[in-house]
């Protein structure tokens, strides 16, 4: 039980150091490459810190077991929820606890059309996913991965094409610094390298020490796949948000949570449809439709207010507690 205690306290270390590096690589790369928050947040940082919970379901997926299917099934679904209630609520209290400690105000600082793009994009996208569950015909799921692939293929596009340098100041790169070498696309590319590395070995680390944990403990496996393994994968997002939002990147830290939202229910779902029957059950549709639902009240609440506000984004936490309150029901 120690020894758990101490590898999830210091996967967690490891995962923090690499999220500030990997937000840091990455600002830099965008710069060097002369893009703006929108592709950087949205589209590399997003898909660079979903790697850890994208590979999760595919490994299960190809596994070729039966229970490897509906382990992936889940894990689909989860991704997407997880980001779009807990991340949403983490990074809106962040702001409230950065605000509160004087290090920056309440007011979020955001780029509307890119995180409305993305949040309206998800929510049709991963509409359309769930709705092909009903269809238990295996060309017409065929069809509709066809469609996500090139749906995100399409999302990336309007981004990069709506998208604006920024000639903002960067702080120096942390491997720059520490080597006291020149900044140059290399070494951006080696920090980026060792970051990534941290945090799938990191995540990898934190979610056996609490699978083990939760053995030692007796708590039920169901919970641990649904619930808690999906929280442990999804904390590179959390931890970039967190940082973003403390250095007052607004649009960073949410594009980072929208974009991966984009890119969980385009890539690995089109990966489900084509290799799993994509039945889904009962709780994997609840997680979907919370998650549908959180996604659409920050959707109307930065439509309406044309600003997005950290107290709306803290709301999101109940529908992460509503999934836990119907698996409860359903399971006990």
């Amino acid at each position: 039980m120690l020894t758990n205690i101490i590898v999830l306290i210091a996967s967690l270390v490891v995962i923090l150091v690499s999220c500030e590096l990997f937000t840091n690589a990455i600002e830099w790369f965008g710069k060097k490459l002369k893009v703006g928050e929108g592709i950087v947040g949205s589209v590399f940082a997003a898909v660079g810190t979903c790697l850890p919970e994208t590979l999760v379901p595919i490994i299960a997926i190809f596994s070729g077991s039966a229970e490897g299917g509906e382990v992936g099934i889940g894990a689909i679904a989860g991704a997407p929820f997880m980001l779009s209630t807990l991340a949403f609520f983490i990074t809106g209290l962040a702001v409230v606890l950065y605000t509160a400690g004087k290090k920056r105000t309440k007011e979020m600082n955001i780029n509307s059309e890119i995180i409305s793009r993305d949040i309206m994009f998800f929510i049709f996208v991963y509409s359309v996913a769930i709705l092909a569950s009903f269809v238990k015909i295996r060309t017409f799921h065929y069809g509709v991965s066809a469609f996500l692939i090139l749906a995100y293929g399409y999302y990336v596009y309007l981004t990069s094409k709506r998208d604006s340098h920024s000639d903002e100041e960067l702080e120096e790169l942390k491997f720059a610094k520490l080597l006291k070498y020149e900044n140059n696309m290399r070494l951006i590319l080696i920090q980026l390298a060792v970051s990534m590395t941290g945090i799938i070995l990191g995540a990898e680390f934190f979610v056996k020490a609490m699978e083990s944990t939760a053995h030692i403990l007796n708590i039920s496996p169901l919970i641990i796949a649904l619930i808690l393994a999906p929280v442990a994968t999804e904390l590179p997002e959390k931890f970039n948000s967190v940082i973003w939002v403390g250095k007052k990147k607004d649009t960073l830290a949410l594009g980072n949570i929208t974009g991966a939202m984009v890119f969980q229910s385009c890539i690995p779902v089109s990966v489900g449809l084509l290799f799993t029957s994509w039945n889904l059950n009962d709780i994997a549709l609840f997680s979907a439709l919370v998650s549908i639902l959180s996604a659409l009240m920050n959707y109307v609440s930065l439509k309406i207010n044309n600003k997005m506000s950290p107290y709306v984004l803290m709301l999101s936490g109940f529908f992460y507690l509503a999934l836990i309150a119907y698996i409860v029901i359903t399971v006990f």
